[in-house]
């Protein structure tokens, strides 16, 4: 019979917990670490703390059979999974602090064979670092332990496919740790499996990210030309799309979330001479969310010019991309903070967001009601096909009233 290897998994976010549940449904047991005890407890109860399809049944599934429970701290296991949030600090520079603590939380457990794989997003060489830390407090465990690199490639609201069938990069410290990790993700990948290095797979998830924000800066820069020229941009992308080599992908308000919007600064941080278009792209995509947020305010001091009044503005979704409650990166989120920091009348809203006590949220008739501008920043499901009053300035930045 085939041994299946204990798991621990640290991190339980948008990602750690998806992933941890698909492996506790292949009969792997599983013990998900998290800081945040709230989050211990929710999924202890067999729930989910995200927005996320079909993972609310798996987890309550996986918990109820005892294949999966939460805890603040690790405890020994055949294979450990690191997948904690990297954000940057300061000028765009990577802060791994979060990876460093999780590897010395775990660095007790460790046992002769263990199997330590990073998934979070990081910069080149950092997989190397985290070896380095591991022997330099258990220096008895060298050429006894195996440690890989194997990122993620996910799209929020699709996670539990794409964590199955998505093809993955998995790249060992040596050989030998490549392929414990590629026998390892056999048990709940059927998507093809790539041995490579570490330093080429950490490489390969932030280009792969980078030419999204390249492709995603071309579309926005594109929307900023044809509204300076009076041309409908969705109009004139889809004629373009009619050129068989041709796919230019559609604007929006930015670029947000915890890998396009982030992942590329990576490269420039480590590489500044040599990232020039991936550094003009994140500009760009920036430069969009601040062009955006003009044209708002600028609807809305003519509107107090016209009316004599201040407008009420409904900021239609928060979310950094459609039909999901992920609010990291935001560039909606920022463009609606903008406006109220500027003591703008503004209605959030955010149909997969039922409430939160930061922030006040309106339904969507409520907002539509109340306003006076309509501003959509996301294109969730929930705005297609609505019934704008006449009267209402309606301004839209991801062409649902293209």
């Amino acid at each position: 019979m085939e041994h299946k290897p204990s798991v621990v998994m640290m991190g339980l976010g948008y990602i750690g917990l998806p992933t941890a549940a698909l492996i506790s449904s292949r009969g792997l047991q599983v013990t998900g670490v998290d800081i945040r005890e709230e989050v211990v407890e929710t999924i202890n109860q067999g729930k989910i703390h995200i927005v996320e399809p079909d993972l609310d049944g798996l987890v309550h599934h996986v918990v109820n059979k005892g294949y999966l429970k939460a805890a603040t701290t690790p405890v020994e296991a055949d294979v450990y999974l690191i997948a904690v949030p990297t954000p940057f600090k300061g000028d765009h520079v990577p802060d791994t602090s979060y990876v460093a603590s999780a590897a010395k939380n775990i660095i007790p457990t460790l046992k002769n064979g263990a199997l330590v794989i990073l998934e979070s997003t990081s910069p080149v060489g950092t997989t190397e670092k985290l070896q380095e830390l591991i022997f330099e407090e258990r220096p008895e465990l060298r050429g006894s332990i195996y440690i890989a690199y194997c990122p993620e490639r996910v799209l929020p609201g699709n996670i539990l496919h794409e964590l199955k069938h998505n093809d993955r990069a998995i790249g060992g410290i040596d050989e030998a740790s490549t392929q414990k990790a590629i026998s390892f993700y056999k048990h709940f990948v059927v998507g093809e499996l790539h041995p490579t290095n570490a330093k080429t797979a950490e490489m390969v998830k932030l280009v792969e990210n980078a030419s999204r924000d390249n492709q995603i800066a071309f579309a926005n820069e594109l929307s900023m030309i044809c509204d300076k020229a009076g041309i409908n941009v969705w109009q004139m992308i889809a004629l373009a799309n009619k050129h068989p080599r041709v796919n230019i992908l559609n604007p929006g308000t930015g670029v947000g979330g915890h890998c396009i919007a982030v992942d590329p600064w990576f490269i420039v941080s480590e590489f500044p001479e040599e990232s020039q278009v991936i550094r003009k792209a994140r500009e760009v995509n920036n430069y969009k969310t601040e062009w955006a947020l003009e044209k708002v305010k600028n609807a809305a001091l003519q509107f107090k010019v016209d009316k004599g009044r201040d407008a009420v503005i409904a900021c239609m979704g928060l979310a950094f991309k459609p039909d999901i409650d992920d609010l990291r990166e935001s560039p909606a989120l920022s463009l609606t903070e903008n406006l109220e920091r500027d003591n703008f009348a503004v209605l959030r809203v955010e149909p997969n967001i039922e409430s939160d006590e930061k922030m006040q949220l309106y339904a969507i008739p409520e907002a539509i009601e109340k306003a006076d501008i309509i501003v959509f920043l996301v294109a969730h499901n929930e705005f297609k096909n609505l019934n704008i009053p006449s009267g209402k300035i309606v301004i839209d930045f991801v062409g649902l009233k293209k």
